[in-house]
């Protein structure tokens, strides 16, 4: 089992800057692949951005491209999200999620453990 808590949400200006935090417990961090995905009502849940076991490999939803960062930090057990230059089309409530296995995915359904997500709001 794994627990996921994030943190870090907020209400900010177009072209402000926002880092999200991840804190998992449980399940060895180091060992398992890590996603951030986002969603807002009537719609389904959308890939933003996934990372390795290391951090060495990332992949990102191409919406947010250039803009957003994944991280994470394996002795805290945490994993990060930096979004700058942020738009009002990235309001959304934010999920990190994790699998059981050490590869990287941009798919929602291949995700084995959701935090309970905190919410982005980005005004014009």
């Amino acid at each position: 089992q794994v627990q996921l808590v994030e943190s870090g949400g907020g209400l900010v200006q177009a072209g402000g800057s926002l880092r999200l935090s991840c804190a998992a417990s449980g399940r060895a961090f180091n060992r398992i692949a890590m996603g951030w995905f986002r969603q807002v009502p009537g719609k389904e849940r959308e890939f933003v951005a996934t990372i390795s076991l290391s951090g060495d490999n990332t992949y990102y939803a191409d919406s947010v491209k250039g803009r957003f960062t994944i991280s994470r930090d394996n002795a805290k057990n945490t994993v990060y999200l930096q979004m700058n230059s942020l738009k009002p089309e990235d309001t959304a409530v934010y999920y990190c999620a994790a699998r059981r296995i050490a590869t990287m995915s941009s798919g929602p359904y291949e995700y084995d453990y959701w935090g309970q997500g905190t919410q982005v709001t980005v005004s014009s």
